[in-house]
């Protein structure tokens, strides 16, 4: 026993020896070149505590080198040491890692949350636990923006909400306000943190130069409102985009194309050209001069989504099947408008910002979001403006005189936009989009569930209407063009209820010939006490009839007879011009086979 276990004391021995002299020789040959050394310790992946052990033990191993080791070992500590601090990609990584995700799609999910806490990209993961492209290495798109910050920002924000209130929106009110400094491009998930160090050098480069005040001067087309940047400044911040391209290059090798065209900021970008003048009076409000400090912010967005449309929910949505999303408030969805072949009539299909997953969602749950609102900001450069203080002690200073405190321009800004809202006198149009319909609520096997065997209406459900009006072809006319559901009822009076609290005066009411349209219409009438008032002129020329074109199944309305007949108070006497237009085209062509 005795000599077993001096044999076992030995083998333990000599492997210990054994692995103390494979150290002592890899730090041996390590200690011939400082350089390789750090290289060594780098290519270890340890964080920056550790290595101090590491050090130490070195120093255990090597007792004859202690003195010679001692000189350098601090300064080289340090340096490996920022190194390793400088790598947060390891520190966000790894708690990843060790939940049991794999490396390419956690440093995906980094990349699409801005690489902010390790958190924010593992509520992704789960989120996206069923999306089927979470394994394709498809690369976000970045692009850096100028963006203003402070008095000049919210004065911009004003224009576009009433540029957007009195004008509807166009192109611009997509995006935040911005000058563009380079074009959107790809950089591989485990690069993205080198453009953050490339947009710190590209600032400090030109910190210095930047201009203390960026002169930024009108400019009006038939279809383009904004402001130019001129002369230096304009010289400087090209040069910023320049350098940080340049650096994106070395550092991420990613391909960026800086802006070297007109610097712009966008106020607004086609737009109707009847507008024009309206939009250039609300721009002429917003004092360039306004102080403001300039930021360079670095976004991305999912490449694969550019060309669809984001919608937002607004409610809630427990799919009724398994082809359909789930949808809750907030949810942002990306539709493409040229693949809704399969969709029906007043549903989409989307893919969920949240989830990644595929499906059908009822477009009235939603709204339209702009475009930006899925964009993430990863880091940005503030340009820091050192009269900014001193400007604005002086601006408060310059203000008192004889003891008075007069009112700052901000104040008159805001007047003269109110001035202006007074000043323009509009005539409405109410676009009303007609209440709930049966068959999105039952399918299109509505018909089916409301019929007896003998072709009669009977109501299975509270949410089926009381009735139906007569038809002259019979009940089956019913599944092209559906009525109202009980709830769609309902929300015509609401509509009609708010209008009349609001105060609007209506004087004209057109609407399609689709069945729901009118008993939509008749509701809102009846609550704004006009249905005896106002006769409701019944206009082919606003119903969707591109919808039909592509199911190929024209609906059958009702005549203007029946309508009068089902106690609609629709006006005889109107006739579309579209219409007759339409109609008098195909009789010549029927006769003489042209146009």
């Amino acid at each position: 026993m005795e000599a077993g276990g001096f044999r076992r004391s030995c083998r333990g021995r000599t492997r210990s020896i054994r692995a103390q002299s494979l150290c002592k020789q890899d730090i041996r040959l390590c200690q011939r070149d400082q350089k390789r050394l750090e290289v060594f310790l780098l290519s270890l992946s340890l964080p920056p505590a550790p290595l101090s052990l590491y050090l130490a033990e070195s120093r255990r191993l090597l007792p004859g080198k202690q003195e010679g080791m001692a000189a350098g070992e601090t300064q080289l500590y340090a340096k490996v040491s920022n190194k390793l601090k400088g790598r947060s990609t390891s520190s966000l990584l790894d708690p990843l890692l060790a939940m049991g995700f794999p490396a390419h799609t956690a440093l995906k999910a980094l990349a699409a949350t801005g690489r902010k806490t390790a958190e924010q990209a593992a509520d992704w993961l789960h989120g996206h636990c069923g999306d089927p492209s979470l394994d394709d290495p498809i690369p976000q798109e970045y692009a850096l923006f100028l963006c203003p910050t402070g008095p000049l920002l919210e004065k911009l924000q004003e224009f576009w909400r009433e540029s957007k209130r009195q004008c509807a929106k166009n192109r611009a009110h997509e995006v935040f306000p911005h000058v563009t400094l380079c074009d959107f491009f790809t950089c591989e998930d485990q690069k993205v943190e080198c453009l953050y160090e490339a947009l710190r050098r590209a600032g400090d480069r030109i910190l210095n130069s930047f201009p203390t005040l960026v002169p930024l001067v009108l400019h009006s087309s038939i279809s383009y409102l904004g402001f130019f940047i001129n002369d230096s400044p304009a010289d400087v911040i090209r040069e910023f985009a320049t350098a940080f391209a340049t650096e994106a290059s070395v550092l991420a090798d990613c391909t960026v194309k800086p802006c070297t065209k007109q610097l712009h900021l966008t106020l607004a970008h086609k737009f109707y050209p009847h507008h024009q003048r309206t939009l250039e009076q609300l721009a002429r409000a917003i004092q360039p001069s306004h102080t403001c400090q300039w930021t360079a912010a670095l976004y991305s967005r999912d490449m694969r989504f550019v060309h669809y449309q984001t919608l937002k929910a607004l409610f809630q949505y427990k799919p009724q099947n398994a082809d359909e999303l789930m949808l809750s408030p907030g949810d942002y969805i990306f539709v493409d408008p040229t693949q809704q072949e399969e969709a029906s009539d007043g549903w989409a299909i989307g893919i969920s910002h949240r989830t990644g997953c595929r499906g059908f969602l009822p477009e009235n749950y939603t709204e339209r979001a702009n475009e930006a609102d899925t964009w993430v900001k990863h880091r940005t450069y503030t340009f820091s403006l050192a009269m900014d203080l001193n400007s604005r002690k002086d601006g408060e200073a310059s203000s008192r005189r004889n003891g008075e405190f007069h009112t700052p321009s901000v104040s008159r800004d805001t007047s003269s936009i109110q001035a202006l809202q007074a000043t323009i006198m509009r005539r409405g149009v109410l676009l009303v989009r007609h209440g709930e319909r049966v068959d999105q609520v039952f399918g299109k096997s509505w018909l089916q569930q409301c019929t007896t065997t003998d072709g009669k209406y009977y109501r299975p459900d509270l949410n089926f209407p009381r009735s139906l009006p007569r038809r002259s072809n019979g009940i089956k006319d019913f599944e092209n063009d559906p009525p109202l559901s009980s709830c769609g009822i309902f929300q015509a009076r609401l509509a009609g209820e708010a209008l009349l609290d609001s105060g609007i005066r209506v004087t004209a009411v057109f609407v399609s010939p689709a069945l729901r349209c009118v008993q939509t219409a008749k509701h809102i009438l009846e609550e704004l006490k006009l249905e005896k008032k106002l006769k409701i002129r019944v206009e082919p020329g606003i119903f969707e009839w591109m919808k039909w074109e592509a199911s190929k199944a024209t609906p059958t309305f009702l005549t203007l007879e029946e309508l009068k007949e089902a106690n609609f108070n629709v006006d005889p006497d109107y006739r579309s011009h579209l219409w007759e237009c339409a109609s008098v085209k195909r009789t010549k062509r029927r006769g003489s086979g042209s146009w």
